[in-house]
């Protein structure tokens, strides 16, 4: 506990709290229409495909804005960013209300990816949150900051019950207090250090194209230009990556050529991925797989969702200690046996519940030991990885539920989709190893350097340790 206590005294813990405070309102919002869809679909006409597209948009509009809101961090102060996104996440709890009549699906979809600027608060809180930290406990204060992803806790508990009282428009309505209370943090606490460069009018307009993009790309699929069924939603989280990364600046493109970027977007669409996506479908598993009543099934998400996030720091802290490395090869051989266990048993409840237990905890302790590495390795350019690597997240979260379903559609069980992502795992896990000795150059923290120096191939930590 001393320690812990020291860790935080070592930084600005008003920034660190202000930023836990963006992220936890922003990822509420980001998961506002999933508690409220039964609602919306009893006065809204929606096909179950459109419900599940109104619930993905949300979801898929973070992982794209993130790259481009991240950019934006990277040239000005982050304070400024968080403050914009506060106001555009609160677009819908402002319109909603307002809204004469019944709302159109189109209207909700458009409003969906505003929603999705709440979840995008994970580019700018995480390295504002770090930037006024040593880099001995950023892996602890980015787990911190990023436990902010408990917001979604909020959403089971809070909304379905007003939405029953006063309606679902209205509803939405209560997250304008706590938006609120956010921008007063960051306004009074919220400090950022971190370095900055290249044009702020020029990251401006790229968020605000890709903002206007998605919104066009999301009613053309919805419209069906992109094709019917599948197709057009399969399609979308790659047509708007390619739009997000069209337009940062080319030295911040040149990242994509790096390996090592691709392996960290690998492993956190396992971690982040996993536990996003898996916290849309589990009900859905659980009621589906084992006849769980849905307040139940309800309750179990909410939990499950709790656990995972609740871990997160835990993941970052140690991290901190072992590296995130050796972490996440432990932890991705956790995922990788839970799914290939699902896979090859399909258990009964009771082992069923016990293996999710067990992918949340690597889920939200893989979180948090993945950004410890992010600020040791792209030192200068931790919000645009944020940003890139958090998209990645979020398209596998987006994945993870389609797979399942598409799965359970063709062969009338789960078990191919769980052995998808055993394999997923277990390639990220090769990867992993087979760079193992490399990225300990920069990933060991001081008090392990004499213990990576006694590692082979010339292991020895470099100054960017």
């Amino acid at each position: 506990m001393k320690n812990l206590i020291a860790s935080l005294k070592s930084g600005n813990w008003r920034s660190l709290l202000a930023c836990f405070l963006y992220f936890d309102t922003g990822f509420t919002v980001w998961v506002l229409y999933g508690p409220l869809a039964p609602f919306i679909s009893k006065d809204v006409t929606m096909t179950v495909a459109q419900q599940g597209f109104l619930v993905a948009v949300p979801v898929l509009a973070a992982a794209i804005l993130r790259v481009t809101l991240g950019n934006l961090y990277q040239t000005t102060d982050g304070r400024r960013v968080a403050l914009l996104g506060v106001l555009l996440s609160a677009t819908p709890a402002i319109v909603l209300p307002l809204t004469a009549g019944t709302p159109s699906y189109a209207l909700l979809l458009v409003l969906g990816v505003f929603l999705g600027v709440g979840g995008a608060s994970f580019a700018v809180a995480l390295p504002m949150a770090g930037s006024s930290y040593p880099p001995k406990v950023q892996g602890l204060v980015l787990g911190l900051a990023a436990a902010g992803n408990i917001g979604a806790v909020l959403d089971g508990f809070l909304f379905p019950h007003l939405a029953d009282a006063v309606g679902w428009k209205l509803a939405t309505s209560a997250a304008l207090p706590l938006l609120a209370i956010t921008s007063l943090a960051l306004y009074a606490w919220a400090s950022d250090l971190g370095p900055k460069s290249g044009s702020t009018a020029a990251a401006a307009v790229g968020f605000v194209v890709t903002l206007i993009g998605l919104i066009a790309l999301v009613l053309a699929v919805s419209g069906g230009t992109f094709g019917s069924g599948r197709t057009g939603v399969l399609l979308l989280p790659v047509i708007g990556a390619l739009l997000a990364f069209a337009v940062l600046p080319q030295r911040y493109r040149a990242v994509l050529a790096e390996r090592d970027t691709w392996v960290i977007m690998l492993i956190y669409s396992i971690t982040f991925g996993g536990f996003v996506g898996m916290s849309s479908y589990v009900t859905l598993l659980l009621t589906s797989l084992y006849q769980m009543p849905k307040l139940e099934a309800g309750l179990f998400m909410s939990l499950l969702a709790f656990l995972g996030a609740i871990v997160r720091p835990c993941g970052g802290y140690i991290a901190d200690r072992v590296t995130g490395v050796r972490s996440l090869l432990l932890l991705l051989a956790v995922i990788a046996a839970a799914d290939f266990t699902f896979a090859l048993w399909m258990p009964p409840v009771t082992g069923g519940i016990a293996l999710l237990v067990c992918l949340y905890l690597a889920f939200g302790l893989g979180n948090g030991s993945t950004f410890q590495l992010v600020p040791h390795r792209w030192r200068g350019k931790t919000g645009l990885l944020s940003g890139i690597v958090g998209a990645a997240g979020g398209i596998g979260g987006f994945y993870l539920p389609v797979v399942m379903g598409i799965a359970k559609e063709n062969t009338g069980s789960y078990q191919m989709g769980f052995a998808t992502f055993g394999v997923i795992a277990s390639c990220a896990f090769l990867c992993l190893l087979a760079l193992r000795a490399q990225w300990m150059r920069w990933a060991a923290p001081t008090a392990l350097v004499s213990d990576v120096q006694s590692l082979p191939s010339g292991s020895a930590p470099t100054s960017k340790a």
